[in-house]
């Protein structure tokens, strides 16, 4: 058995949008993932990775290209495929007029289960998953907490060897998003492969063996986590402490000749430098002439928010927030 469950050669997907006009959603893209690593798949809106994962999960045929799951190809038979993954959709795909036993039980015999081990399974993942007390309610009234952790429950009936979680803790709150953690782990320690993607950096940047960026349609990087944080050296991010920070000064000092990008982040004005050693004494002239005064500089720690936004030139949604 091959160390690599996923491996995608030269993907590319082509959308026509007129008979003069097509675009390209993704480029050429190329990676592995092994086996038993939780992998994350990272990229603001519209980079491409949603068309990845439809690709790579059979909802969506490639216009050129090579997927192959346990090395036997996706295109060549896609039934074989689907029988080895599972996936959790960002939006709620649940049948609300089932229970969520009746959800987990319709979709095992989708794929071929008996009856018995089916409801075992249930009973299992539904006790795993904190629901058994309200197995007989109908979808419709459970929250999205529990919508969620039911979507992994039913994912996983057919015993998957990979699953793709489609930003699964968007719009949970913190309890939540770590109780389906915890959960995700065990998963994952017992032996399923996962493939995530997410907005929310600390997730892939605490749980993730590696990491994929990709942006409009490219990869851009991959590798671990210290390993994409080194594309950045930590001295070159400046960060600077206002009184009164405002949006309007990252804007400005994206103008400014050695800096590549510039946010506000935790009250905080980051700026991207283009260069490992930066002419602090420039910073210092441009921000003394900001209204706003100034209570600390120093030099910062990278992050994979960091990384994201050096590579992409986007924020992610906390960085957003914090804004």
């Amino acid at each position: 058995m091959s160390d690599v469950i996923l491996r995608v050669e030269n993907l590319h997907k082509v959308f026509p949008i007129s008979k003069e006009r097509q675009v390209e959603a993704v480029r050429d893209i190329s990676f592995e993932v092994q086996r038993g690593e939780i992998f994350g798949f990272l990229g603001p809106n519209g980079a491409g990775k949603s068309t990845t994962i439809s690709m790579v999960t059979t909802q969506l045929e490639p216009t050129s290209g090579k997927i192959f799951i346990d090395e036997q190809s996706i295109l060549e038979d896609p039934a074989l495929a689907r029988r080895k993954i599972g996936v959790v959709a960002q939006h709620n795909n649940l049948d609300r007029g089932l229970t969520a036993r009746e959800n987990l039980i319709y979709h095992a015999k989708y794929f071929g289960i008996d009856d018995k081990t089916a409801n075992k399974r249930a009973d299992e993942y539904l006790d795993k998953f904190g629901l058994t007390e309200r197995q007989n309610d109908y979808v419709r009234s459970y929250s999205g907490g529990m919508a969620q952790r039911l979507k992994i429950a039913r994912a996983i009936m057919h015993n998957p060897d990979i699953l793709f979680l489609d930003e699964p803790t968007t719009g949970l709150d913190p309890s939540y998003r770590s109780i389906l953690w915890d959960q995700m782990l065990a998963l994952n320690k017992a032996g399923t492969t996962i493939f995530l993607t997410t907005h929310y950096m600390e997730e892939p940047e605490q749980l993730c063996d590696r990491i994929a960026i990709v942006d409009k349609g490219e990869l851009k990087a991959i590798g671990r986590v210290e390993e994409l944080k080194a594309l950045i050296p930590s001295n070159n991010i400046i960060s600077i402490k206002l009184a009164n920070p405002d949006p309007k000064f990252a804007e400005q000092a994206k103008t400014l000749p050695e800096v590549k990008n510039a946010t506000i982040k935790n009250g905080l004005l980051l700026l991207y430098m283009k260069h490992n050693k930066p002419d602090f004494n420039q910073i210092l002239e441009w921000v003394n002439k900001l209204d706003s005064p100034l209570q600390n500089i120093s030099l910062s720690a990278s992050t994979l928010d960091d990384v994201f936004i050096h590579l992409t030139g986007k924020g992610s949604v906390e960085h957003n927030e914090n804004k």
